[in-house]
């Protein structure tokens, strides 16, 4: 099997693959560690599955996250215990540790290779990475939110005009300030919102999701959005304002899209965010990306065991994923409508108040049970 893209699902799914005997090769464009764009909240229906693949969670000594705040831009505050509960760890950290796991179980990495073409003929897989050829059975794509290989075969959702799903960048920090370790925070702002949570050490991630138009009425400037967009909620505003930043710069990506997309591609299997992606206010994309590992893995296992064929194999997991993640997908997109307007936030939160059976009941929509 040859896997396109080292994140989560890629990984997870490379060391399902070899501890079952078969033989893997993973392409990653960059060099681990590295930092990605994400949240770094990963809900405990996570647990078990990643000490399954040999992550020593105990041993990282990681926060557990019990609470939650939202704000409105006004500053309104809504706060509530998690249903379900979480833990805050770097994809730095995580990606690199599954990648020495891969490693320990014979999966084969290329970093700092990127894959370029993928060609599906008589049964098989020509993959073309950095100029060198490769053969394989099966090939996933775990390339993230917007690859060059989604461009090239014009996969559908970076053909869909500009909308509120579809044209947004994302900012991540990593800082250090004064907050409570078992609690994540998501503060909104005008067309967008900032999630704040405790990772390992002594370190909180700063991650926040806007549209490019707040981006073009700051001049083009990331610090000058900072200052006047986000800091128009008062706990953006002390937030920015007393941090540490631990990297000034910060790590950012854009044109990122909640349209929907196909789970398999020209007999492609897709996994993680190619997948799909759902909005990160629902905090559960991690988790996700996990657990659609799994379900590629089951499928991928009964294909090459013989049990099924190709076609069966590509229905199977196309339909368990819609039926694990389609709902929650939906919400997200519904959740994510809500949170760009600031009258619609401010009635959010004061029924949540009021009423925290529906925001709990939201949060349980947007998330799963131990897999």
């Amino acid at each position: 099997a040859i896997i396109a893209g080292g994140g989560l699902a890629g990984l997870a799914l490379s060391i399902q693959l070899a501890k079952a005997g078969y033989k893997v090769i993973l392409f990653e464009k960059e060099q681990y560690p590295f930092h990605r764009v994400c949240g770094e909240y990963i809900s405990l229906e996570s647990r078990d599955f990643l000490i399954s693949l040999g992550v020593n969670l105990d041993s990282l000594h990681l926060p557990v996250i019990t609470q939650l705040q939202v704000s409105a831009i006004n500053g309104k505050l809504l706060e509530l215990e998690l249903p379900l509960g979480g833990f805050g760890i770097s994809r730095y950290l995580l990606d690199a540790t599954l990648a020495q796991i891969a490693r320990s179980h014979g999966v084969i990495i290329r970093e700092q290779t990127r894959v370029n073409d993928i060609i599906f003929s008589n049964d098989n897989f020509i993959v073309e990475a950095s100029g060198i050829n490769y053969t394989a059975k099966i090939v996933a794509g775990s390339f993230g939110k917007r690859s060059n290989i989604d461009i090239k075969w014009k996969r559908p959702f970076t053909a869909v005009k500009k909308s509120k799903l579809n044209n947004y960048i994302g900012v991540k920090y990593h800082l250090r300030t004064k907050f409570p370790a078992d609690t994540i925070a998501l503060h909104t702002f005008p067309n967008g919102y900032c999630g704040v949570v405790k990772i390992e050490g002594d370190v909180y991630n700063c991650c926040y999701l806007t549209t490019a138009d707040n981006l073009q009425k700051s001049g083009g400037s990331i610090l000058q959005m900072e200052k006047t967009i986000l800091s128009e909620n008062p706990y953006l505003y002390k937030l920015f304002s007393l941090a540490e930043k631990i990297n000034e710069e910060p790590v950012t990506i854009s044109q990122i899209s909640f349209d929907k997309k196909s789970q398999v591609d020209d007999h492609v299997l897709m996994v993680g965010d190619a997948a799909g992606m759902i909005t990160p206010l629902c905090g559960n994309g991690m988790s996700m990306a996990l657990h659609g590992s799994k379900l590629a893995f089951q499928s991928i296992d009964l294909f090459l065991k013989h049990t099924i064929d190709r076609d069966e194999m590509e229905k199977q997991y196309s339909t368990q994923w819609q039926k694990e993640f389609g709902s929650r997908l939906q919400m997200g997109r519904r959740i994510q409508r809500l949170s760009g307007n600031p009258s619609l936030m401010k009635i959010f939160i004061g029924a949540g108040k009021l009423f925290p059976w529906i925001m709990k009941k939201m949060i349980r929509q947007t998330h799963g049970a131990a897999f």
